[in-house]
């Protein structure tokens, strides 16, 4: 795979849109700081400084899109979920592709992003941010959310490169048979590290808050709240509160 190092760059997502044509399927941009990452809804990504991890994967599998694209971020998760128990953790996923640490300190996030132009698929952006080597005070300084690193959960620094070499070998090593196969042929093993289900949530749905008990996900990833009136609800997006 192509790998584009960067010393600096706005967004690793940016760069990778605004250079799109010129990208190969399966290159990776990564960037050792980032000025202003984003995250979902457009949250702000902090950075914490050197030595953290800053990368967007592009992807071009067809020429048109496919329902299974939507799915990519949670396969992404779940496969960072399984690097951090390499690394002897509890890494758990929290809807639709948070990886938390023991359920409730988040280490990492994914947002992916579609190019589409005259109709057809430019490409999907994967972008990734993990802590990898912090402080413990500047991720107490986090507002919003209780987060974590890869560092202060196992005791030692963590080598960047070797993380990132890691994780690239565990996505694409079965990622042509995701994409064959769908959400569902992950499906089990997702609810498996799931953190959120069988339990009451309150799930941000745009510009409104849905109630429910998280009863499923179903195979096209879509979660499923059983509500007061005893119907399900099926959520495609959103945001556990």
């Amino acid at each position: 795979m192509n790998v584009i190092r960067l010393e600096e760059t706005d967004s690793t997502n940016n760069y990778a849109k605004s250079h799109i044509g010129n990208l190969v399927d399966r290159s990776v941009v990564h960037a050792l700081r980032q000025t202003n990452g984003r995250g979902r809804f457009n949250r702000s990504w902090v950075d914490l400084g050197d030595g953290n991890l800053f990368f967007s994967i592009v992807l071009k599998p067809s020429e048109y899109f496919n329902s299974v694209y939507t799915n990519i971020t949670q396969y992404a998760c779940l496969k960072l979920a399984n690097i951090f128990e390499n690394y002897g953790l509890n890494a758990k996923i929290k809807w639709p592709n948070d990886v938390m640490i023991d359920g409730n300190r988040k280490i990492s996030g994914i947002l992916s992003e579609t190019v589409i132009e005259a109709g057809k698929l430019k490409g999907i952006v994967v972008g990734i941010g993990v802590n990898l080597n912090c402080k413990k005070d500047d991720v107490n300084n986090i507002k919003g959310r209780v987060a974590t690193a890869l560092n202060l959960e196992t005791g030692s620094p963590v080598n960047m490169d070797k993380f990132l070499e890691e994780f690239l070998n565990e996505f694409f090593a079965d990622y042509d048979e995701f994409l064959a196969k769908g959400f569902n042929y992950i499906r089990s093993e997702y609810i498996k590290k799931s953190c959120f289900l069988n339990k009451d949530l309150s799930v941000q749905v745009l510009n409104e808050i849905k109630f429910g008990y998280a009863k499923d996900v179903n195979a096209s990833g879509e979660l499923i709240l059983e509500t007061a009136n005893d119907k399900d609800l099926v959520l495609t997006i959103g945001d556990i509160l």
